[in-house]
């Protein structure tokens, strides 16, 4: 793969020159085409009285990507388009380009696909006056997190906080309930105001609708010195039918497309063709851009189905393996990439969300990490009722058959998967017990009332293998039901009712969750010690009780599950002899317990306990 020309792509602002550059492959002067960028100053978008200033692009051909247009105007010697517009004023400008074709006639509002700012809608944009962002000091030393340690939380903009500069305010609240890593949901361009954001129409930069690329600059360096990862959801599969590479083509009825086009799967949306180089090199760019501009700390791939063709294959594995050996050459190269690299590891996260395959994206790519259904199917079924799902849910939650580490081309890579009941494309897990309705099915909620279900669930993955992953304001129980199908899905804001904080149940829920996750990060059993799964059904499963175990040399927790309303005694038998402390409320502390002898413990209903050694 190599890294596409972006000194020559989009627009670049100095000094009030503009240049202009896209690659359009396949659309030549020679045919008779001819293109335009329409640029207008934001403040005078909707304005009748002023229209957008037009100026022509030039023909010629890169050698390696085909036909290229260009040009430059001067922003400083252009003619105003009358005396009150705000043509030569500091600030954003809005363009997009039109084509004008011998067959097809005029083709307007073409989205630059290299634009690093957007407008409102379809709209590309630039700064002029535009000055780099300075990063915070600290940055320099910032070092991301070792997979092993991640405590993920997965938000959206949008729903979280509203826009950048508000979510910049909860950071320091993500950090005091433990969060290292957060998972952001896709900012990359989009046509609609209200939207998931997974299908792009720009990939370069941040959407419009959350803030312009410094603020998501400030963003990132603000979760540094908070000492907590950014990674970004990446939708490399599909795009909008907005994306010009889509658009354009299909404007000009070319049976043939030099970027889009089955390559895979086809799950959703508009399909990018990795047989092209040039949807190979794209996507490759954007990843780098990212690292480099924006310092995120890597990236969750979304729908990767669409773009699997196996381990040696030109399309997903390709892309996570030059991403990696990219960053491999950084070490000692510019200080900011030395985020990287600590104690002869690369913390770089490329996470999949490769649910037909989670063992083998992990086996046979660069990929470090994957989403997995397999616990959350598990969880929903126990929910259900299902007690001999608790036999499959106590070997998910030990990630049974997943591998830990991989050498390839002598790269040792850390392997692990996330463990989540909850995250942006399900209802919250408190709706398997019950939903409340609003007016209709789209509305309706879980019963919030029924919180104290859900215990067990989260003590399970907090405690599990793997990495565990919070999805917005489930720390406090938010209850928000999803449509499984159609637009009321990504159609509708549901943000985060931050309310609900104070309420006597986020309170109970949030000091649960604070205590697990502390446990956590300050026990090494629970970030890289080994997972036993005691499968027993007379004496545990009969019971709606769940039994597993976390050691890491002489650190050992017992962690004891109960999903049925009734308390319950079970018997274990301790493997080491000693007192324990009970992890939860500190009420229940065993003392003197014998080794491999029979010892009674009780688990209350709904709740669970988690006992640990005393060395």
């Amino acid at each position: 793969m190599k890294l596409l020309p972006l000194d020559k792509l989009g627009a670049r602002e100095n000094n009030g020159i503009v240049d202009f550059g896209v690659f359009l492959p396949w659309v030549a002067k020679k045919d008779g085409n001819k293109l335009w960028v329409k640029v207008i100053h934001e403040k005078d978008q909707f304005l009748q009285i002023t229209q957008p200033s037009i100026f022509e692009l030039e023909h010629s051909i890169d050698p390696e990507y085909g036909d290229y247009w260009s040009t430059q105007i001067n922003i400083n010697t252009t003619p105003k388009p009358h005396l009150n517009a705000a043509w030569g004023e500091p600030g954003r400008y809005v363009y997009r380009y039109c084509l004008q074709n011998p067959n097809k006639g005029e083709i307007d509002w073409i989205i630059d696909p290299f634009a690093r700012e957007f407008g409102v809608g379809k709209l590309s944009a630039f700064t002029l006056g535009y000055q780099p962002y300075e990063w915070s000091p600290n940055e320099s030393t910032w070092k991301s997190p070792d997979l092993k340690d991640i405590v993920l939380y997965e938000l959206m903009i949008s729903e979280f906080g509203g826009d950048i500069e508000r979510t910049i305010e909860r950071l320091s609240y993500l950090a005091d309930l433990g969060i290292n890593c957060i998972e952001v949901m896709p900012l990359s361009n989009v046509a609609l105001t209200v939207d998931w954001g997974f299908l792009p129409i720009g990939y370069f930069g941040v959407d419009e609708r959350f803030g312009q690329r410094k603020d998501l600059q400030n963003l990132i360096d603000a979760a540094h010195q908070n000492k907590i990862a950014v990674i970004v959801d990446a939708v490399y599969g599909h795009t909008s039918d907005h994306f010009p590479y889509s658009y354009l083509y299909k404007q000009l009825g070319y049976n043939e497309n030099p970027f889009m086009g089955t390559f895979a799967k086809d799950l959703f949306a508009e399909s990018t063709d990795y047989k092209r180089k040039f949807t190979q090199d794209f996507f490759y760019t954007v990843n780098y851009h990212w690292l480099d501009v924006y310092h995120v700390d890597g990236f969750r791939y979304d729908c990767v189905p669409n773009y699997w063709d196996g381990s040696t294959g030109v399309g997903y594995a390709n892309l996570v393996f030059n991403t990696y050996k990219t960053v491999k050459e950084k070490a000692g190269a510019g200080e900011y990439w030395q985020r990287f690299f600590n104690n002869n590891t690369i913390n770089l996260i490329q996470c999949a969300e490769q649910l037909e395959g989670p063992k083998e994206v992990l086996e046979q790519t660069y990929s470090n990490s994957t989403w997995q259904n397999e616990t959350l199917g598990a969880v929903k079924n126990v929910a259900a009722g299902s007690r001999n799902d608790l036999v499959n849910l106590g070997f998910k939650l030990g990630l049974n058959g997943y591998p830990e580490e991989i050498t390839t081309n002598g790269d040792k890579i850390a392997k692990t998967a996330l463990q989540y009941i909850e995250n942006h494309d399900h209802s919250r897990f408190v709706c398997n017990f019950g939903t409340i309705a609003r007016d209709n099915d789209l509305l309706q909620e879980g019963n919030r009332s029924l919180w104290y279900k859900v215990q067990p669930y989260l003590i399970a993955f907090l405690t599990a293998k793997g990495i565990p992953m919070l999805w917005q304001g489930q720390e406090f129980g938010e209850n928000y039901y999803l449509p499984e199908q159609g637009f009321g899905r990504v159609m509708l804001l549901r943000p985060v009712r931050w309310d609900y904080f104070y309420d006597s149940i986020g309170k109970s829920m949030i000091g649960l969750v604070r205590k697990l996750i502390k446990l956590r990060r300050q026990q090494s059993q629970f970030t890289e010690g080994n997972h036993f799964f005691y499968n027993n059904y007379d004496r545990y499963h009969s019971k709606n009780v769940l039994l597993f175990s976390r050691q890491h040399g002489n650190k050992f927790s017992l962690v004891a599950l109960n999903f049925g309303d009734s308390d319950q005694d079970v018997p274990f038998w301790f493997p080491i002899a000693g007192d324990y402390q009970e992890e939860l409320h500190g009420e229940n502390n065993l003392i003197g317990v014998p080794s491999y002898s029979e010892y009674w413990v009780k688990i209350p209903g709904n709740y669970g306990r988690i006992w640990t050694v005393t060395i």
